[in-house]
């Protein structure tokens, strides 16, 4: 896929919970331009256009979902960065984190996530949760440009 034809940025190290993302999204048609990075740093270089991403015409992404615990720069972080920066503050960013840990929740949404998402333990209630989320984020929600 084109990097510049971004709708869904998932951030996510777990493979395993970057697939069944995928194919949640997939079931309700919201796939084709997601684009998958496995660490913060990654996100970061993504979002910003650094790195591998330099020079490369990228697009807002419409919506990230973005796990805490990964490795190199955790979620807290990349949140952070990008709620900052006046060019991507306005972007819908969900954390999706099996972390019900307090300190994490308050710490999101005093940086400014739009949601905070527990990540259901089994298969079923996890694809709906990520459908939904999907659904909502790009169909439903009317987003600043």
């Amino acid at each position: 896929m084109n990097n510049n034809e971004v709708e869904i940025l998932l951030v996510e190290d777990n493979i395993n919970d970057a697939e069944l993302t995928i194919r949640s999204l997939k079931k309700v048609n919201l796939s084709n331009k997601l684009f998958h990075v496995k660490d913060g740093a990654e996100a970061l270089d993504f979002i910003f256009a650094k790195g591998e991403f330099l020079n490369q015409q990228i697009s807002r992404p419409k919506l990230i979902l973005l796990d805490i615990k990964m490795p190199k720069v955790d979620g807290i972080e990349v949140l952070r960065q990008i709620k900052s920066n006046e060019a991507t503050k306005t972007i819908p960013v969900v954390i999706m984190s099996s972390s019900k840990e307090e300190k994490d929740i308050i710490a999101s949404y005093n940086f400014g996530v739009n949601s905070y998402v527990v990540k259901p333990v089994d298969f079923e209630g996890f694809a709906k949760a990520i459908s939904q989320l999907g659904l909502y984020w790009i169909i439903t929600n009317v987003a600043s440009n």
